[in-house]
């Protein structure tokens, strides 16, 4: 079944730069990525398992069997992700590109809502990351990867290449399971305002004193649901002081034929009412795209993904 955004929808995400909508992409292909991550889950621990890394599953589930290879040393995030990493890349980097991902990000009822803002010539950005957050009181004191805690507070503009800086661009996060305030949920800025200079810290964020923080809004959505944001809207997570991991994937779309901000990565046209014959229909394309990327950029010089440096003046 078709879901648009109303007016009134439309006119806040212009206004104050999100939105939350329940039921963005299909139960049923919110299921299919659940089993997929199982199964690969399922693969990994059985490697680690047999490098004598992690004890017998036992019967245990996917969250336990995520806990365990966390607090084992284990690194399950990059086999996970649906991305190359933004740090060297190497000729056996892992990543996760599969069937069920693909139709969540292809899923007719996402692409009508991104549609709604951005038109009917849509492109899948190769800017996109899966989210498992583990319980902050199981995050190990040496943990710093952003995408495993609280994120700090950027704009998706910033953390892209200036050749993007100019395309029609919306982020969508989908929650796997229900996002809440003390699981870790998204909190924004309302507004959309001027590109603020960002610096590296955990990740690349706002510099100190450019953002006013008591204007922050939590964002919690259910299972299913997403919350679509302008890339100049200020976000950041929460910390997860749930007993429970936080599941959820971003990802963005652009207007197709305009610079994604990652011209190293592969993109793909996902909608087009211009050219339907340019759609990609086949996840294994995809995923092929992703292989030769990496086996192209595997013997080069690193390309840094972000364009901020410690020494700017904004981050003395």
């Amino acid at each position: 079944m078709p879901l648009h955004l109303t007016d009134t929808q439309i006119a806040k995400f212009e206004s104050d730069g999100y939105l939350v909508v329940e039921n963005a992409v299909s139960p049923a292909a919110l299921e299919a990525v659940r089993r997929e991550y199982v199964d690969l889950l399922d693969r990994l621990y059985d490697d680690w398992h047999a490098q004598g890394l992690v004890p017998p599953a036992n019967g245990a589930d996917f969250w336990q069997k995520l806990l365990t290879s966390y607090h084992a040393g284990c690194d399950w995030f990059q086999p996970m992700d649906i991305s190359l990493p933004g740090d060297k890349i190497h000729a056996d980097t892992p990543f996760h590109i599969g069937p069920a991902v693909f139709d969540m990000v292809t899923d007719p009822r996402l692409l009508d809502l991104v549609e709604d803002l951005i038109g009917p010539e849509i492109t899948s950005n190769p800017i996109q990351h899966v989210r498992l957050k583990p319980p902050a009181p199981n995050i190990r004191e040496t943990e710093t990867r952003a995408h495993l805690m609280q994120t700090d507070w950027h704009q998706d503009r910033a953390v892209a290449h200036e050749d993007g800086d100019d395309t029609r661009m919306v982020t969508v996060w989908i929650a796997v399971e229900d996002a809440t305030v003390e699981n870790g949920c998204l909190q924004v800025v309302p507004g959309r305002p001027q590109m603020y200079p960002h610096c590296p810290k955990r990740q690349t964020a706002i510099a100190d004193g450019f953002l006013d923080e008591s204007r922050a809004i939590p964002l919690p959505v259910k299972a299913g649901g997403a919350v679509i944001f302008h890339p100049l809207t200020p976000h950041a997570s929460l910390d997860n002081r749930s007993d429970r991991f936080r599941w959820s994937f971003d990802i963005r779309y652009n207007v197709t034929g305009q610079p994604t901000g990652r011209s190293h990565f592969p993109e793909f046209v996902a909608r087009s009412a211009r050219d339907p014959n340019a759609v990609l229909g086949d996840w294994s394309t995809w995923r092929q795209m992703w292989l030769d990327t990496r086996a192209r950029l595997a013997p080069q010089p690193h390309i840094p993904i972000h364009r901020w440096t410690g020494d700017s003046p904004a981050c003395a």
